[in-house]
């Protein structure tokens, strides 16, 4: 795939995912393998409903220069790239529903037909203390995926890590995770309203 229609299919999904609140102004992240050693990703000073050319850069897996420049989330996605052969594109995203779920909540278990069928069951990862996790993120990520043989990491009070070998797949199964919180969570709430 060319690099421009790379370009433009991050552009697109980026400004999807920012208008569904998966993306803040500067918060998330979102990358495409371009060779086996290469990948692009948003920079540092990435607005999400505006990615262009000068919002991506593509960093080689040996640090050099252009890494100061490129997102937070780079040696995590460099990790998750070096170690599974199926990503192709990864993206860090903070899904509303699914991140207040994770506060609360060990396992996710959708009770919707989609959730159900697409996702399943999804541990909620606990990251433990927030001030050492980026120490320990870039390992403890990239393990979690190879260990649990899933695409998928949802991280209490953090966020969702996501692979695929397709763009538009990841995009779909976020979604559908965030729809199944976001069920889950107004189904908590059954008893709080009287209906009759």
């Amino acid at each position: 795939m060319n690099r421009s229609n790379l370009n433009t299919q991050l552009s697109t999904l980026s400004l999807s995912m920012f208008r569904k609140d998966f993306f803040g102004i500067y918060h998330g992240s979102i990358s495409a393998k371009t060779e086996s050693n290469r990948f692009i990703i948003n920079t540092k000073e990435a607005v999400f409903d505006a990615i262009d050319d000068s919002s991506l850069i593509e960093l080689y897996f040996k640090r050099d220069y252009r890494w100061n420049q490129a997102s937070i989330d780079s040696k995590i996605h460099c990790n998750i790239y070096s170690q599974i052969s199926d990503a192709k594109f990864i993206s860090f995203s903070m899904p509303p529903f699914t991140t207040a779920y994770s506060l609360y909540h060990n396992i996710i278990a959708p009770k919707d037909y989609f959730g159900h069928k697409e996702i399943g069951r999804i541990e909620i990862v606990n990251p433990k203390q927030f001030d050492d996790w980026y120490d320990r993120a870039e390992s403890e990520i990239a393990y979690y995926f190879q260990t649990q043989k899933t695409n998928i990491m949802v991280i209490r009070g953090y966020g969702v890590y996501s692979f695929n070998r397709d763009l538009h797949e990841m995009a779909k199964q976020l979604a559908i995770l965030e729809k199944s919180c976001r069920i889950l969570m107004l189904d908590n709430t059954k008893n709080d309203f009287n209906f009759d």
